[in-house]
């Protein structure tokens, strides 16, 4: 407000500023009439002439404005002798007055004046008017970015609303491990859809491999030596279905080993027998060409002297989703 009123100030200093200018102008530009002075008087002359009774020049040698000669010749000189010399005329004159200025330059300053105020006047209205319009502007602008700040947050909202739907009902794999119903002491990985939509396996992969614990297997899964299995391509499962996807058995303990001191260390548990894999599959019902999902697993095969077990394990980069 402060600088908004010193700005007013200085526009009506330069609009009176203005004003003096063109007054100024005015005054030098008209061209002054010339002023009618009174009739001067004929001047006085010290002492008046006595009227004469004959035309005739008393004094021969004397003619009126000349002074008299001396019977030598000469201008006599006054101060020394009696004279009879007309003294100098003496004329006072008396100062032209100052010409008054016409009624109409009065009015044309006045105009002039009056103009600028005018101008000044309506220099600050269209001044308020402007920062009024400015200010509207300002005021629009923070309602359309706060609009369009609204409209992305609800659009933002709107898609993670999306994807949990598509999330939720999607297809979700998941790997349990089951008692053979054939073999004795023999497992079977389990794949199951748990998700709301029908799945299509594309590929399976898994290997087997002996370590001292779980925490010397490599941090993320090794598929080097294994190759996908086409057994399960093309399958599909519904909510709900289930399918195995790899089985190992007491009497494939040994074959494994290759060696009797490698099978008395595992007896020991001194080495484990981890096996590990990863499935891949595609949603049936998606549009297009469906994202290909992964899920990954890890069991721990548990070698007894009679009995043996199988139970999920490893670390959470063996056991994650896609």
């Amino acid at each position: 407000m402060v600088s908004k009123g010193k700005a007013i100030l200085a526009l009506l200093l330069l609009a009176v500023q203005g004003a003096g200018t063109i007054r100024a102008q005015v005054s030098g530009q008209v061209t002054p009439t010339a002023p009618s002075y009174p009739k001067a008087s004929p001047p006085k002359t010290y002492p008046p002439k006595l009227p004469s009774t004959s035309t005739a020049n008393p004094h021969p040698a004397l003619t009126p404005g000349s002074q008299p000669l001396s019977a030598t010749g000469s201008t006599p000189n006054c101060a020394e002798e009696p004279c009879d010399a007309t003294p100098a005329h003496m004329t006072i004159a008396t100062p032209a007055p100052t010409p008054a200025p016409s009624l109409w330059q009065e009015r044309v300053l006045w105009v002039g004046s009056l103009a600028n105020i005018l101008l000044a006047v309506l220099g600050y209205a269209g001044i308020m008017l402007a920062i009024s319009a400015l200010r509207k502007i300002e005021r629009q602008t923070l309602y359309a970015e706060a609009a369009a700040e609204a409209a992305a947050d609800s659009a933002r909202a709107a898609l993670l609303h999306a994807q949990s739907i598509i999330r939720a009902e999607r297809p979700w794999i998941l790997i349990t491990v089951e008692p053979s119903r054939s073999v004795d002491n023999g497992f079977t990985v389990t794949a199951t859809n748990r998700g709301r939509g029908p799945a299509r396996v594309v590929s399976t992969i898994d290997k087997i491999t002996t370590a001292v614990d779980q925490s010397h297997l490599p941090d993320q899964p090794e598929f080097d030596e294994a190759a996908p299995s086409e057994a399960l391509s093309s399958v599909v499962l519904l909510p709900g279905e289930s399918t195995g996807i790899k089985s190992f058995s007491r009497d494939e303990v040994k074959s494994f080993c290759g060696s009797d001191e490698k099978l008395r260390r595992v007896e020991k548990w001194e080495e484990l027998i981890l096996l590990y894999g990863k499935i891949a599959y595609r949603d049936l019902i998606a549009a297009g060409e469906a994202e290909t999902h992964e899920t990954f697993w890890c069991c721990w095969y548990i070698h007894g002297r009679q009995k043996s077990g199988m139970v999920m394990a490893g670390p959470p980069a063996y056991n994650k989703h896609t």
